[in-house]
């Protein structure tokens, strides 16, 4: 049921809104080994000393503002590359939409960038663009820049947003598939060979159905008359966020058939923490923290609950069995994947981007202990099976290197400690779902009450006895 097995990462981000045994060459940072008795903090614990020599690129970071965006562009910036952040704000936008802002307080791009180069005396440059609208200025862009690689995160990341409205399914829809379509034309017009790494889901996958272990994006199969091919895996979305991570995974196969596009499409699971080395740095370099039910994950949503002595909310019966990965290895993650990139006429290169999988009930246990809160469960507001296993490969990345955080090493007291710090800027009546995935789940979580949640008062030392004189 269970399988942890270590990832291994190197990056480089593009920020806005072939064959299968393609050699890969061993990433040349090497990465200190975390283990669950370690005890020192990922967070500081530095990489060891490069045993090859770097090659710097430019590379664009399309959604660099984002939760996943912004510490992969520090990762970068600080591996030595030439980083430039696009992004039209619409997260932000979003959570003046939903009346929740990030619980940690995120500061402006311009104020993020400037703070980078005061603490590491490197330059980032910040370009607001809508990357799903503004084709012509993204062509003009990438032609000006010519970046060795465009890292993509500029998608509306959200399974439970996608699901709230007919509003949220259609801007969903518009604004993923059209950018990452935009994105491959653009490349083409600007005539640049940039090497396009595309941040997707393990939720294309679906969860539980491929009747064994989920092999990194292709699968052998028999068709009629016993010919034996290997071919995509075939999509089984569970929303419609992952319904267009399964569209774009066709639009990476057609242009890299049709136009011969490098492209390399990561297959990530949840992610969770906060911080990385780079955040830390300074207060105004700090990441977002959501704890929503539309944009909170489900772990970090847990760490929060602890952390405020709120109960923690299982849907359904807490059998799903997810995989995860931690904000930091998403960025090395990334590094991994723009150093070893696919070579024209490849095949589209396709990671599971996970450390871990656990069982959503599991994950909850673990949390409720080492913070004291019970667990309730709640009815689910998605359509999906109660109980599902899931085994997953990810061998490309171990064999490049990944020595990956797990939910084991001690970083649920880092996170504690933000939420803590900033518990002053929860609103307790957004941490309950308010997204439904159809009207037979929305009448059947008729009786969540946002309402009802209310957070945990700060025991107060008592007064010490007045002396009498």
């Amino acid at each position: 049921m269970m399988k942890l097995t270590p990832l291994c990462t190197t990056l480089l981000v593009f920020l806005t809104s072939s064959s299968s045994s393609n050699a890969f060459v061993v990433p040349s940072t090497r990465f200190a080994k975390r283990s669950s008795s370690s005890s020192s903090s990922p967070l500081t614990t530095m990489d060891a000393a490069s045993d090859g020599e770097f090659e710097k690129k430019t590379v664009l970071v399309l959604g660099g503002d984002g939760f996943c965006g912004w510490p992969t562009s520090l990762h970068l910036s600080d591996k030595g590359h030439d980083v430039v952040i696009v992004d039209n704000l619409s997260r932000r936008n979003i959570d003046t939409e939903l009346g929740c802002d990030s619980l940690t307080p995120i500061t402006s791009p311009e104020v993020r960038v400037k703070a980078w180069k005061e603490v590491s005396g490197k330059d980032i440059e910040f370009v607001n663009l809508d990357v799903a609208k503004e084709y012509d200025l993204l062509v003009e862009l990438i032609k000006d820049k010519k970046p060795d690689a465009i890292v993509h995160f500029a998608e509306q990341r959200a399974a439970p947003y996608s699901m709230k409205t007919s509003k949220t399914k259609r801007y969903t829809v518009d604004n993923n598939v059209g950018g990452s379509n935009n994105l491959c034309c653009a490349v083409i017009d600007a005539d640049v060979d940039a090497h396009i790494v595309h941040l997707g889901t393990m939720g294309v996958y679906g969860y539980g159905t491929s009747g064994g272990e989920i092999p990194e994006g292709y699968i052998d199969v028999t068709l009629p008359g016993g010919r034996e091919s290997n071919i995509l895996h075939p999509a089984y979305p569970g929303s419609v966020y992952h319904a267009t991570k399964c569209l774009d995974a066709l639009l990476w196969q057609f242009y890299q058939k049709n136009d011969l596009l490098r492209i390399t499409d990561l297959h990530q699971g949840i992610v969770w923490g906060t911080n990385t080395p780079q955040t830390i740095k300074d207060e105004r370099l700090i990441n977002r923290f959501d704890y929503d039910g539309d944009y909170g994950t489900v772990l970090n949503r847990f760490l929060m609950q602890g952390a405020m002595g709120v109960p923690l909310t299982v849907y359904g019966t807490g059998g799903q069995t997810r995989a995860f990965i931690h904000i930091t290895d998403t960025a090395r993650c990334i590094e991994i994947a723009i150093d070893n990139p696919p070579s024209k006429g490849d095949r589209v290169e396709i990671f599971n981007q996970i450390a871990e999988t656990r069982r959503v009930r599991d994950v909850a246990a673990l949390v409720a202990d080492q913070t004291g809160v019970r667990v309730d469960t709640i009815p689910n507001p998605r359509n999906e099976a109660a109980e599902n296993e899931l085994d997953v490969a990810n061998a490309k990345f171990c064999n490049l290197g990944l020595d990956p955080i797990t939910l084991d090493v001690g970083l649920f007291d880092e996170v504690a400690e933000v939420v803590k710090k900033y518990k002053h800027r929860c609103n307790p009546t957004k941490i309950l779902p308010a997204s439904f995935w159809n009207k037979q789940r929305a009448a059947e979580c008729a009786t969540i009450d946002p309402e009802s949640i209310t957070l945990k008062e700060e025991e107060t030392a008592p007064a010490e006895p007045v002396k009498a004189e």
